[in-house]
C-alpha cells in the first residue's frame, strides 16, 4: 500500500473518571479496568490509521508505574509507533491529571499490536507511517526491537 500517514493523524486522547465500580480490593483502580480503556484507546489509533476494523493481536510491556483512586481523573494518550505489512504498534501512556494544577504524572505504559481488517475479516494491508520528529524515529526503531522479541517469542511457543 502506497498511501501512508502521520503519527499525528491518528493520535487519541482519552478522559476517564475513576469511580467506586473501577476501584480493586484495596481502593485503587482495577488493573483490567484499565486494561480495558487501553485496548479500546488503541483500537481508536489503529482505526483511524488504517481506516479499517481492527483486532488487538497481543499487548506488550504493560507497564504499571502508580495507582489511581477514586475521583482521579485518568488521560490516556495514544499513538502509533510503527507499521508492518498488515499489522502496528500503537503506544499507550497513561497518566492521572491533577485537578489543582492541571499536570500530569504517570501511571502506565502499554504497547498493543493491532492487526488491520477487510471486510472478510482477514488482514489486509495497511497505510505507511510518516515520521517526522526525532523522537518519532527513535520510537519506530524501539518499536523495531520489540518487533524481534515478540517474533522470537512466537517462535518458542510463548
Amino acid at each position: 500500500m502506497s498511501e501512508k500517514r502521520k503519527v499525528s493523524d491518528s493520535q487519541v486522547e482519552i478522559v476517564r473518571l475513576v469511580r467506586p465500580n473501577h476501584l480493586n480490593s484495596a481502593g485503587r483502580l482495577f488493573g483490567g479496568m484499565l486494561m480495558q480503556w487501553l485496548d479500546e484507546a488503541a483500537g481508536m489509533v489503529a482505526m483511524r490509521h488504517t481506516r479499517t476494523n481492527v483486532i488487538t493481536a497481543s499487548v506488550d510491556n504493560l507497564r504499571f508505574i502508580h495507582g489511581a483512586y477514586n475521583g482521579e481523573m485518568i488521560v490516556i494518550v495514544g499513538k502509533v509507533t510503527f507499521v508492518g505489512r498488515t499489522s502496528l504498534e500503537v503506544r499507550l501512556d497513561t497518566y492521572v491529571e491533577h485537578l489543582e494544577n492541571g499536570m500530569r504524572h504517570p501511571i502506565n505504559r502499554a504497547y498493543f499490536t493491532m492487526v488491520a481488517l477487510d471486510e472478510n475479516d482477514k488482514p489486509t494491508p495497511v497505510p505507511g507511517l510518516i515520521l517526522e520528529t526525532e523522537a518519532e524515529k527513535a520510537e519506530w526503531e524501539a518499536a523495531q526491537k520489540r518487533r524481534k522479541m515478540r517474533m522470537r517469542r512466537k517462535e518458542e511457543g510463548f
